[in-house]
């Protein structure tokens, strides 16, 4: 998949998980200004080439699209997919398969030239928190110079899924940021810290594809369903209860179709019994 511009990148410390406000300047005692924001004119945010073939594709999009359809963690997140990564100015990009950073806003007016990317100086300073590469040849080097990048980078969690099990015979490999510039390869169900959310390898079909995907998964080990599965569970759900209601409704008919009928068999032996001369009240 598709590695960098170029390849090396900054050393970065861990990134903050409090939301700070806006670097200022002071101007007079009573007066401060916003610093201005880097010039980011002469940066690639893109380069038109397409590199994906059509698992990678959709591997990306289900990633991307489950966690903007059903994903609600109580705080702000971004998450994207085929997007350069800047770090600083005078360092290349890097352009992960898929990244998450959590407790940073999205940035509006996405069309903008300093909003086309992910600037880490516009989301706290912070580095992607979670990456993931999808390895679809031997050419990536997902376990070599790309993963030390994103170590020196200061990325918190990073996978790399393998399907054809072209690097080894995991299709799930995860890493974790020890320290500085040093990640310890972990358990790949493990969760992903204050993320708050896991991955795991699912056996299905999506968008009509069946394969084992890459798909994240809920501390309680469920999966979050795609806006389709969302969907549909709902769908099935509603139709289930409109099921269980019609049920309920035929019941109460029926039992007033007999109630009727008890009714009307005891009005005729009531009348049966006063033709006989009898009082029906007085039988017990």
């Amino acid at each position: 998949m598709p590695t960098s511009f170029l390849a090396d990148s900054p050393s970065a410390g861990y990134p903050k998980r409090t939301m700070k406000q806006p670097e200022t300047v002071s101007d007079t005692e009573d007066e401060e200004l916003f610093a201005p924001p880097p010039d980011v004119s002469h940066l690639i945010t893109e380069d038109d080439t397409p590199v994906d073939n059509l698992f990678s594709e959709k591997q990306m999009r289900l990633l991307t699209e489950s966690l903007h359809s059903s994903w609600n963690p109580g705080f702000p997140f971004v998450v994207m997919a085929n997007v350069a990564v800047y770090v600083a100015l005078n360092r290349p990009a890097i352009v992960p398969d898929v990244l998450l950073t959590t407790q940073v806003e999205p940035l509006p007016e996405i069309l903008e030239k300093d909003h086309r990317s992910y600037f880490s100086w516009l989301y706290e300073g912070r580095p992607p928190e979670v990456v993931i590469e999808i390895v679809s040849n031997k050419k990536g080097n997902e376990l070599g110079s790309k993963m030390r990048n994103y170590e020196h980078m200061g990325v918190l969690w990073y996978a790399v899924y393998d399907p054809m099990l072209l690097l080894s015979e995991e299709p799930l490999q995860l890493f974790t940021l020890i320290s500085p510039r040093k990640y310890q390869k972990t358990a790949p169900d493990t969760l992903l810290g204050e993320v708050g959310l896991g991955l795991t390898v699912w056996e299905g079909a999506f968008e009509g594809s069946p394969c084992h995907w890459l798909r994240w998964r809920t501390p309680d080990g469920k999966l979050v369903p795609t806006g389709k599965e969302r969907g549909d569970h709902e769908a099935a759900r509603a139709t289930a209860a409109a099921t269980r209601a019609s049920a309920e409704a035929a019941r109460a008919s029926a039992e007033a179709i007999r109630a009727t009928a008890a009714s009307a068999r005891a009005e005729k032996l009531a009348a049966k019994l006063r033709e006989l001369g009898l009082d029906p009240d007085s039988i017990s």
